[in-house]
């Protein structure tokens, strides 16, 4: 379960990834709404608000301590389930997502741009899968991405919808992007 758990919150962080270094987003607290389709795993969506559920339950000091450790980390919670994420303004002039560009265990190749959509290969070693992505930005507020990566575990499927939600990132760290 844990390498499928894995397996998901990879090509999470890809679809995040891919849809961050678009060209012509405005910097500030962004939400990413997912939904992730993967054999055997349940409703992503689902787990995350289970999360935010027991995080509500903690005693106060060590639910705040999760929270400043998340915001360290450069990820707030949303509600249900999204994933708050602070793009500083270095990321959203970063331009289209490039060939050979490295993020965490996966490099994106194969990288085109056709008017206001980033298309492209990824591969990855931990898990194990390639695949291909699709990055449209509606706005300087507004993108979505679809990824599709295969590997042992089997097609994970994940469509992305993120949206800039205010200027200030509040708590949420602004953690650079390679």
């Amino acid at each position: 379960m844990l390498t499928s758990n894995r397996t998901v919150f990879t090509a999470l962080l890809l679809a995040c990834a891919g849809a961050a270094h678009a060209q012509s987003i405005d910097p500030g607290l962004w939400e990413f709404k997912h939904d992730v389709r993967a054999p055997g795993m349940p409703d992503l969506n689902a787990q995350m608000a289970q999360m935010r559920e027991r995080m509500k339950s903690l005693p106060p000091q060590m639910r705040q301590m999760m929270e400043r450790q998340l915001a360290n980390m450069g990820v707030g919670l949303g509600e249900g389930g999204a994933l708050r994420v602070c793009m500083g303004l270095d990321d959203a002039r970063r331009g289209p997502v490039r060939e050979g560009h490295r993020d965490n265990d996966c490099t994106y190749t194969q990288v085109k741009r056709n008017g206001n959509t980033w298309s492209g290969r990824v591969t990855c070693t931990e898990p194990a899968g390639q695949g291909k992505f699709t990055t449209t930005v509606h706005s300087a507020s507004h993108f979505s991405t679809i990824s599709v990566l295969s590997g042992a575990q089997g097609r994970t499927e994940v469509k992305l919808d993120a949206r800039r939600i205010g200027t200030d990132c509040g708590a949420v760290a602004a953690v650079p992007r390679r």
